[in-house]
């Protein structure tokens, strides 16, 4: 009985280092840029990205939550035709709003 014990400890310790978005082929030609950077760009889009934050009793890692956030926009924006992404909040609860921009001709 002690050994579930361990196993689920163990499991709840390891799951907040978990990283559940992928970064797709095309999103690897994205990047996240600051607003000055996109003067001259075309917007395309704005985008909402939402992972979670919180698994039961445990709050995952800010470093991990913001790299799927920027995953996920880069994503989108790969989708879009967009090379450029920018932050327009922080973190909240888990979510973050990106604007989308085609940069390069």
């Amino acid at each position: 009985m002690k050994l579930h014990y361990y196993i689920f400890s163990l499991a709840i310790i390891c799951l907040p280092a978990c990283t559940w978005v992928e970064p797709t082929k095309e999103s690897s030609g994205v990047t996240l840029v600051k607003s000055f950077n996109v003067n001259a760009c075309k917007k395309l889009a704005s985008t909402n990205a939402t992972v979670t934050q919180k698994i039961g009793p445990v709050t995952r890692g800010d470093d991990v939550v913001m790299e799927e956030l920027i995953t996920l926009a880069k994503n989108r924006a790969a989708k879009m035709g967009g090379d450029s992404i920018v932050a327009q909040e922080p973190v909240v609860d888990g979510s973050m709003s990106f604007d989308i921009y085609k940069c390069a001709e």
